[in-house]
């Protein structure tokens, strides 16, 4: 009689195989699968890349963008690995060899340099020299590119395997096991750290069953756990709604949704996954097509003008004309997180119906309040023709200079046609609750807040009221000094930045027209 033992050793044997055969099983997905939407994503993503495309480097070339977030360097090693994705999933005649070749020149980027912080990770550009052992971290590099990148060359080794050599996906494979030596390694990363945490657990789990390395696994699930149950203390993610990040977070997911070793992994993925989108359809405005603040981390203020990546699944689900992603051109800001999309239209975007709903058509006005941690919450106002939000921290976070958290947002369609917007892009520690009239701040000290719309000039603003075209708002504060600037994002003098000094309260009431 065969004993109990030894069919517990073959049933484990066999979840252990269907995981690993489940992880790893290709779906060729082809762009003509996709729905219209989708694939209208992908082609724009790709036509894009083509255009940057350099055929002696064998790198994707850095496009001139206006204002701040320009690159000093001429290549991309990061985006050139999703370029190679999308052209193993295009398949067109010449796109494999194309895919080799750009391959090719990505692993060389790779730095080998055990012992040292940035080993596994990659360089963002050819130009940048090795780093000393004097290296700041993202000044001289950034090792996040170990799972932007590693997780791209899992999507390839799992969709596309058969589309490359077998000596160039085992170099694949090496350097997946290298940019994860190198994070546990380096130590820096942490739960809470969402976007790369999410790819990160992915990726660790990916390479742990590929390797059949069960510390890898057992380590990589407990990390997986600990992301999900942070996530769950308050159905949120410690850098809270970000239209940039929150892309980010959804395609961890989607890593985990559709490529998890286990049915818990995948089942965490989806669940987390539906839970996200349900919160970014109840801070979107469809007619606005932006999403309304606080933001965690932003790299603009209209998804109308910016590339978002939050905006890129949306396209997804959205016509142009309804999406919130612009027409983009060489000098669009943040042009290449478009050129992170094949990845996503593979993937697929999954929200729940809801929350499909309320991204397609605007469901009426509503207040929305949500925990983010047990000292912040974020507050913000779904109006008719304006969108405003606050972030309440419980007087624990600021707003130092050039930082892309923005705790007081907003919002509106101006006669123009145009997004007008204005966010504090300086404070000390600060609360600001916004309600249907308007926005409450709490803050001792200096506040600079910038505004954008076209047609305003100096003498439409003073301390205590801003006419705006299509808004106004009147301020009642107690600062002690009141100055006005113009100031520059994209065009020389297309924003103001007005700063109340010595202030301590202020409430600002907001009349859209």
């Amino acid at each position: 009689m065969i004993s109990l033992r030894f069919c517990s050793i073959l049933a484990t044997a066999a979840l252990t195989l269907t995981s690993a055969l489940h992880a790893a099983t290709p779906r060729h997905i082809a762009p003509a699968q996709l729905d219209a939407n989708t694939r209208q994503t992908f082609d724009l993503s790709m036509s894009s890349m083509d255009s940057f495309w350099d055929t002696s480097e064998h790198l994707l070339r850095t496009p001139a963008v206006r204002g701040e977030h320009a690159s000093p360097n001429h290549y991309m090693v990061r985006e050139t690995s999703w370029y190679a994705f999308g052209l193993l999933a295009r398949d067109a005649p010449g796109d494999r060899q194309r895919a080799v070749d750009a391959l090719e020149a990505v692993l060389n980027e790779q730095f080998p340099d055990q012992g040292k912080a940035w080993h596994g990770t990659f360089r963002r550009s050819p130009e940048e020299p090795t780093p000393s052992d004097a290296a700041a971290i993202w000044r001289t590099y950034d090792p996040n590119w170990r799972e932007f990148i590693g997780t791209t060359f899992q999507m390839i080794l799992i969709e596309y395997p058969d589309r490359i050599p077998s000596t160039l996906a085992e170099r694949l494979y090496a350097a997946i096991d290298r940019a994860i030596e190198g994070e546990m390694q380096h130590g820096r990363l942490t739960p809470s750290y969402s976007n790369i945490a999410l790819m990160y657990g992915a990726l660790w789990d990916f390479a742990a069953t590929h390797d059949n390395n069960a510390d890898w696994k057992r380590k990589s699930a407990e990390w997986i756990e600990n992301v999900a149950t942070l996530f769950r203390q308050h159905n949120a993610f410690n850098e809270y709604n970000s239209p940039t990040y929150y892309g980010v977070d959804l395609y961890g997911l989607a890593l985990w949704r559709s490529y998890g070793s286990t049915p818990r992994i995948r089942q965490l993925g989806s669940e987390i996954e539906a839970t996200l989108w349900t919160d970014i359809a109840a801070f979107y405005h469809p007619d606005l097509r932006n999403i309304a603040g606080p933001y965690d981390r932003s790299y603009g203020m209209d998804m109308e003008t910016y590339v978002a990546l939050t905006g890129v699944w949306m396209r997804m689900l959205l016509p142009a004309d309804k999406a919130p992603l612009p027409i983009p051109d060489a000098h669009t800001d943040h042009l290449t997180d478009l050129w992170f999309a094949p990845q996503l239209t593979i993937l697929g975007a999954k929200p729940p119906a809801a929350a499909l709903r309320q991204i397609r058509h605007f469901s009426g006005e509503h207040q929305v309040r949500r925990t983010i941690t047990d000292e912040r919450t974020a507050t913000a106002w779904i109006g008719n023709k304006a969108i405003y939000g606050g972030q309440i921290t419980s007087l624990t976070k600021d707003a130092p200079p050039d930082t892309q958290f923005h705790p007081v947002t907003a919002q509106w369609r101006t006669p123009s046609g145009s997004i007008g917007w204005f966010y504090v892009a300086q404070s000390p520690k600060i609360d600001a609750e916004a309600s249907k009239t308007g926005i409450r701040i709490t803050a001792d000290g200096t506040l600079i807040l910038r505004i954008h719309t076209e047609g305003t000039g100096l003498s439409q603003i003073t301390a205590n009221k801003w006419s705006l075209p299509g808004l106004t708002v009147t301020i009642d504060a107690d600062q002690k000094h009141f100055s006005i600037a113009q100031s520059t994002l994209y065009e020389a003098n297309d924003t103001l930045n007005l700063t109340y000094s010595d202030m301590h309260h202020m409430t600002l009431t907001i009349t859209p027209q």
